[in-house]
């Protein structure tokens, strides 16, 4: 034991050395998830006095346009704008405008859209009746034209994701689809010579309701920052493979290992000191972050971090993925032969992993080979085992094969290390 201590020593000595790596190793990750949660609560809960310019050109000047315009001017989310630089807009404008960066959505509505949309309607409503042998045999009926399908022209900036493009294309369909609906009530009211259509409850029927899952009687809601603090940090406890490896790297190049190797001191010790040492770290920085959640985030209009009675079971989750980010290291340092080794392939395997799973983007979300890549990523087990206990109230059981999981990456990367090096020791 008094070995292992003073091992522990030697670690503790050789971080207490470079105190601005430290100091780095634990305030990079608290800005991080600072600014990230930060940036992504703005982008989903979007203020009301926020709100995203749209160019609009109206060249149908009728209900269906009106009813665009009303809807989108209630939801008070959107600045819709007719005139740019003083001149009425047109559509070469507006799609230079929006191709040019200046906007991200421009909206063109065809000539005759709602005169049209009605001459449509009438025409399926006069040919269902005909059917029933309802048809008003007095009444002199227009020649038959043919309708064309209009086109609501949508540019869209080149820069802007895909989700926005199809939530806003979801948007006026449904706008469109109720402008139908209302339309047809009116066609058959019209045909019938009645005004009964008026009483029809034209509201939608089926409405979607979210249910949560719920704690001690309360809801639980998901929101940025249970998604961010475990995501970010496993991204820090991971960083740790930098400072480790390097270190490991120092005492091979400076003789240190060699002079530990001449010592009665098993390569466990060695191992078990770096291991005891750096997972002390992790724990510092998942409390740290727990803390920001907790009390600095309210202080900056976020949610706070609801931990209730979970902090036992989310201790237990970063033990077991301090482990595989020690391991980790462990494995980098002892493969590496130089600083410039070990920093660099430490830094880029560490993003990559975080890449895969799923940190930066949800696993459901890559493509189906991704999502099979991503099982392999220790980060994505440590990931679903804190969501597993802050989102859905897990049990030990619930986590353990995950934490399974990560003990044996912790295992096998600690015992490739020995044997690499007991090999390399003995050539």
């Amino acid at each position: 034991m008094h070995k292992l201590w003073m091992s522990i020593q030697k670690e503790l000595l050789l971080l207490r050395r470079d105190i601005g790596g430290v100091i780095i190793l634990f305030a990079m990750p608290l800005v991080l998830i600072i600014a990230v949660t930060l940036i992504q609560q703005s982008a989903y809960e979007r203020s009301g006095d926020s709100q995203l310019p749209i160019l609009i050109v109206d060249n149908d000047k009728g209900s269906v346009s009106e009813s665009i315009f009303a809807n989108m001017n209630a939801s008070k989310a959107f600045d819709l704008i007719t005139e740019l630089d003083g001149k009425k807009l047109s559509e070469e404008s507006a799609k230079n405008a929006v191709f040019s960066g200046r906007y991200q959505l421009a909206i063109v509505l065809p000539k005759n859209l709602s005169a049209d949309l009605q001459v449509k309607i009438d025409q399926n409503v006069e040919k269902l009746l005909t059917s029933f042998g309802m048809e008003d045999s007095i009444k002199v009926k227009p020649p038959t034209r043919k309708i064309s399908q209009k086109d609501v022209k949508l540019y869209f900036d080149p820069a802007v994701q895909m989700s926005f493009k199809n939530a806003v294309m979801n948007n006026i369909d449904k706008m469109i689809s109720q402008i139908e609906s209302k339309s047809i009530y009116d066609a058959f009211s019209e045909q019938l010579g009645t005004d009964e259509t008026q009483h029809f409850d034209q509201e939608s029927f089926i409405a979607f309701k979210e249910i949560n899952p719920t704690f001690g009687n309360k809801e639980v809601k998901p929101n940025a920052v249970q998604h961010n603090v475990p995501a970010w940090t496993l991204f820090a406890m991971f960083f740790i493979v930098i400072p480790l490896s390097i270190n490991m790297v120092k005492e091979k190049t400076q003789g240190t290992f060699i002079r530990l190797r001449t010592n009665p001191v098993s390569s466990a010790i060695v191992i078990g000191g770096k291991t005891l040492t750096y997972l002390i770290i992790c724990m510092i920085q998942f409390y740290m972050m727990i803390a920001v959640g907790v009390w600095v985030f309210p202080l900056l209009g976020l949610p706070a971090l609801n931990v209730d009675a979970n902090l036992f079971m989310l201790t237990i989750v970063a033990l077991f993925s301090g482990l595989a980010a020690t391991g980790y290291g462990i494995l980098v340092g002892t493969i590496a032969k130089t600083q410039e080794q070990s920093a660099p392939f430490g830094a880029t395997s560490v993003i990559v992993l975080a890449a895969l799973g799923g940190v930066w983007v949800p696993v459901f979300a890559m493509p189906k080979f991704m999502q099979y890549v991503a099982q392999c990523s220790p980060m994505n087990w440590g990931l679903n085992a804190f969501y597993d206990v802050f989102l859905r109230n897990a049990s030990i059981a619930d986590i353990s094969a995950d934490i399974a999981l990560l003990f044996a990456f912790f295992i096998a990367t600690t015992a490739i290390a020995l044997l690499y090096d007991k090999k390399k020791r003995t050539v």
